[in-house]
């Protein structure tokens, strides 16, 4: 049944270009006008071309349904589209012969090639070239890139049925659209083999995504001549350079009906009608189906999001309760109720926030922003912050649980990385022109030298740090911007009637926040859009040796810099502000200019959660609108001219032709987008337990958005191998265990927890209310008359004597005047216990639970145990079976003593 009369570890590029100016005698091509490929039109430009074609292949375009993706014939299928316009330019002739050398070593190849004239496309300036890989070629790739392919039907009784099955009936999707497969036993495919599989239709064996990945790896390696004395190949380099516009595979119909066509699966219409719809957002996701047609990598990534978002379930309701605890004690904290009583907060006087120009003022003037503030500082906090750390392990490890479940449905289990991911990238073969000897291999392999990728990476390292240090001045920008403004938001908000009716809920401070938050959003948004392109630039330049060095060096890049620029405010707000403020008559300055921020009296937590709330919202709000807005404006704009024509006449490769492209980093941006809210919802989640709700909300939106642009925006991408998440995976352990860390430091020194309960069990003097005068024990007393002239206020109508700040410090009569008071260090020695028994506790808790929860269910491998049986037991057979047939045939090369091996070799594995 082998088809193909080579070795079979040499591949039909390899095998059609060593024959120096062999020939090809590959299956004939039928090529239209405008082919660049018969050698009769060799040298002649399109036109010329076009005359020399016989009257009886132009084909009428309009007895063509613009549903086909098959060849003219309607047999060969259209596995990729290569698009290019016929520009007479000074570059005209040489893209003309990269094309010409191009096509024509990818017939050699054993593709099958047929071109669109541009006189048949929608603007008359596009030409198409339709590829067909035969079945030759197919089995070929299929053995290098080590496909697996069915050999026999699973035997293995399925799960259980879960009790919960009927409740959960209304979540599921029909059984054809969530296991549009049976379930196989796979092998690696062989060409010397090709009787152990199960191929009842060589058309239909290989699926679309099969063959799409098939053709695209030769376009990436096939050559297109010299130039400047160096080997050119790859398509890649070609859209580069502008010979060719597009590269793509087909989708198989219209998303919003079926194809004609009933060859077609018109798996896109079930996929937008099953789940790209926001309607179906209560519907589990079609995991295989996604996997069938868009491949592994993008299937696991819908599967990580999916399963990310059903755990957040659990977070986001633990952390609504926790919201509603501070929302229905409101009325019960003494602290609010004391900044609140006339007789309390209304007879403190507060020292002005600012120099010179600010006033006294009463400590009731906040009492709405405590009120506020208790929602989120209460003992909820403490038990939010030690149940998320608990709740990130699970997710992690229960993933992983998920991922190989995943791996063994998806025949990932023996997916080795060096097929895929570890095989030398075009790029780094093409520019790297020494060669050197594998110790291993023994074969002579391009490399960098030392000296070069040394000045790489100092140039990549300088231009990060340059960036990390611009994200920095900025932060520092924004903080000046704080510090400059809240003299006069206080100067407006005390002199401006209109505004007296909200003083009491728009703070100064408040005011300040919100408006610097918007600032800081704004200035992220500006620093992601150029950063963005600047970590292409010098990974690129690094020239990585494999695929997935490359994803991991620009991954690494990318987070850092977002961990900095998206979390360096949240991070000023919870442990830099307020906590360097000195004391009235000895201030501390930036610059020795601008007066360092001071916290609410009520705490700081309010501010952090307001920069939260905006930084987050606004990242997710900003995000929808450019993964979902902005390709529909662009698709729309790009077919305007198409509504006006009847349908036949707009072919499936031109609808897909001007969709938006994917690119090989559209799930970089993905996962980035959701890494970086995973962040948000753990690193920050102490002062803010609605944060996990709102990702919810947003991750079921992000569900539905990411698979409508997929499915109805943008050109099929090429299907990808990919067993795990990658590089991600470490990313999130990491956050995992600094979430700790930072939840444990925001209770301790930015919420006042910690100093509510030294004064509940050590300086209390009320047993019938422990908490009352907690507001006056925790302000200090400063005598007006010591204020310097730089900080004492313009006017004092009132004659005050003292004034109130937030501190614990000796009053002016006191000898240690204005020196930290014994209590002051007895909080902040409970702080720093509390800190380190909340880690210890955690994470012991934590390597407690990732212990307990095994990586692989115990069915998983008990299945990939039988997989493994199975298909040896299949495999020695088959060889048993080949080898009696020789000796039958009476073939001197098979012994008898190889005969009893192969027995032998077959119970031992069963034995084992």
């Amino acid at each position: 049944m082998n088809r193909l009369g080579k070795k079979a570890n040499e591949t039909l590029i390899e095998m059609a270009l060593s024959a120096d100016g062999e020939e090809c005698n590959g299956p004939e091509t039928i090529s239209t006008a405008g082919s660049e490929i018969p050698s009769s039109s060799e040298g002649l430009n399109s036109t010329e071309t076009t005359l020399l074609i016989p009257e009886h292949q132009v084909i009428d375009k309009r007895h063509q349904s613009k549903d086909s993706i098959f060849f003219r014939d309607g047999v060969r299928r259209i596995d990729f589209v290569l698009s290019y316009v016929d520009d007479l330019n000074k570059e005209w002739e040489k893209k003309l012969e990269r094309r010409k050398e191009f096509e024509s070593n990818l017939q050699k190849a054993g593709l099958e090639l047929e071109t669109e004239d541009k006189k048949e496309s929608e603007d008359g300036k596009i030409f198409f070239v339709k590829i067909h890989a035969p079945w030759e070629v197919l089995i070929t790739y299929a053995e290098v890139l080590n496909i697996k392919v069915p050999i026999k039907e699973n035997d293995i009784p399925p799960m259980v049925e879960n009790p919960l099955d009927c409740v959960l009936f209304p979540l599921r999707l029909p059984e054809n659209v969530m296991h549009p497969e049976p379930d196989y036993f796979t092998a690696p495919f062989s060409k010397d083999k090709q009787e152990l599989f199960l191929i009842n239709d060589e058309s239909t064996f290989f699926s679309p995504s099969m063959r799409n990945r098939i053709v695209n790896y030769i376009l990436t390696r096939c050559p297109y001549g010299t130039e400047e004395g160096k080997k050119k190949f790859g398509i890649k380099r070609l859209l580069n350079n502008g010979t060719y516009t597009a590269a793509y595979p087909l989708h198989d119909c219209q998303y919003w009906k079926k194809a004609s066509d009933p060859n077609c699966d018109s798996e896109r219409y079930t996929l937008y009608m099953e789940w790209a719809r926001f309607l179906r957002f209560y519907k589990e996701q079609p995991l295989d189906l996604i996997r069938k047609y868009y491949g592994e990598k993008i299937g696991i990534y819908f599967a990580w999001l999916g399963f990310y978002t059903e755990m957040l379930f659990l977070a986001a309701v633990v952390g609504l309760i926790c919201f509603l605890y501070g929302l229905f004690t409101m009325d019960e904290n003494m602290s609010s109720k004391e900044i609140c009583d006339p007789a309390i907060g209304g007879e403190i006087i507060m020292c002005p926030l600012c120099d010179r120009d600010c006033e006294y003022w009463r400590l009731n003037t906040t009492c709405e922003s405590s009120q506020y503030s208790h929602l989120f500082d209460n003992v909820a906090t403490l038990f939010f912050a030690i149940f998320m750390g608990i709740w990130v392990t699970l997710f992690l490890e229960f993933w992983k649980r998920r991922q190989a479940r995943l791996k063994y449905e998806w025949d990932l289990v023996d997916f080795e990385e060096e097929q895929q991911q570890l095989q030398l990238r075009p790029e780094y073969e093409a520019k790297c022109t020494q060669k050197k000897r594998n110790p291993v291999t023994q074969e002579m392999e391009p490399y960098l030298p030392l000296t070069s990728q040394a000045v790489r990476f100092c140039i990549s390292g300088a231009t990060v740090l340059f960036w990390v240090s611009l994200i920095i001045a900025s932060m520092i920008a924004v903080i000046v911007y704080r510090l400059a403004v809240y003299a006069a938001f206080a100067s407006l908000m005390e002199n401006t009637q209109t505004l007296q009716p909200i003083s009491g809920l728009l703070t100064p401070q408040l005011a300040t926040s919100v408006t610097a938050s918007c600032l800081n959003f704004v200035i992220i948004m500006i620093l992601n859009f150029f950063y963005e392109r600047i970590a292409i630039w010098i990974t690129d330049m690094e020239i990585p040796r494999t695929h997935m060095e490359y994803e991991n060096r620009l991954t690494m890049k990318m987070f850092l810099f977002q961990f900095v620029n998206y979390y360096s405010s949240c991070f000023y707000v919870a442990f830099f502000k307020g906590k360097f403020v000195g004391y009235p008559g000895a201030y501390t300055y930036m610059f020795n200019r601008w007066r360092n921020e001071e916290c609410d009296p009520a705490g700081c937590l309010i501010e952090l959660t307001t920069q939260l709330t905006i930084v987050m919202a606004g990242k997710q709000i900003w995000g929808n609108i450019q993964e979902a807005i902005v390709p529909w404006i662009c698709n729309w704009w790009g077919r305007r001219k198409a509504r006006n024509n009847p349908e036949n006449l707009y072919s499936r490769w031109e609808q897909d032709h001007d969709l938006q492209t994917f690119g090989p980093l559209g799930l970089f941006y993905e996962y980035l987008e959701m890494v970086i809210q995973f962040g948000f919802i753990t690193l920050f989640v102490a002062s803010f337990p609605l944060a996990p709700l709102l990702a919810l909300m947003n991750n079921i939106l992000e569900i539905r958005v990411d698979s409508w642009k997929l499915t109805t925006q943008y050109r099929r991408p090429v299907a990808a191998k990919a067993h795990s998440i990658g590089v991600w995976q470490e990313i999130l352990n990491g956050m995992a265990i600094l979430s700790v860390v930072t939840n444990a430091f925001i209770v301790a020194f930015t919420s006042d927890m910690i100093p509510r309960l030294v004064y509940y069990y050590a300086y209390s003097e009320n047993e019938d209310s422990p908490m009352s005068g907690y507001i006056n024990n925790s302000l200090s007393v400063f005598q007006i008359s010591d204020f310097p002239e730089r900080n004492e206020p313009k006017e004092n109508p009132e004659n005050f004597v003292i004034c109130r700040y937030r501190d614990y410090r000796y009053p002016p009569e006191h000898e240690k005047k204005y020196l930290h008071t014994m209590q002051f260090w007895h909080i902040l020695a409970a702080k720093l216990a509390f800190i380190i028994i909340m880690e210890h506790v955690v994470f012991i808790v934590k390597f407690f639970v990732a212990w307990m929860i095994p990586d692989v269910p115990a069915d998983v491998k008990a299945k990939i145990k039988r997989e493994k049986y199975l298909t040896q037991k299949i495999l020695h057979e088959y060889e048993l079976e080949k080898l009696k047939e020789r000796l039958c045939q009476g073939d001197k090369g098979a012994t008898e003593k190889e005969f009893i091996a192969t027995e032998g070799r077959m119970e031992l594995s069963r034995a084992m």
